[in-house]
């Protein structure tokens, strides 16, 4: 496949949109043939906050301080508003304003 072959370009992304596919939808029939217990139940509860921190942990780290203070805002801000949608303007109008300022 050489740069410029559109037909090779077009079939890696319907693969690789396939291949997603595939794994949401095993993902869906494993989980219904698992009973799911209290234990389980709690380690899914967790599961999307583990997602996020795992996500946002190490762009925080190596983003400077601009991402420190981003993340922060945000944070503090889905503690006081307990709004996404604020979080997410507090936190990129924070990053917007740090790097701005130069740093």
């Amino acid at each position: 496949m050489s740069e410029s072959d559109p037909a090779g370009f077009i079939a890696v992304i319907v693969v690789m949109g396939l291949v997603a596919y595939l794994m949401r939808a095993g993902g869906y029939w494993l989980i219904g043939r698992v009973p799911i217990g209290p234990r389980l139940r709690r380690m899914l509860d967790a599961l999307p906050g583990a997602v996020i921190a795992a996500t946002v942990v190490p762009l925080a780290l190596k983003g400077g301080p601009s991402a420190l203070l981003a993340v922060g805002a945000a944070g503090l801000t889905m503690w006081i508003v307990r709004n996404d949608f604020a979080a997410v303007i507090a936190g990129v109008a924070v990053a917007a304003l740090v790097r701005a300022g130069g740093f």
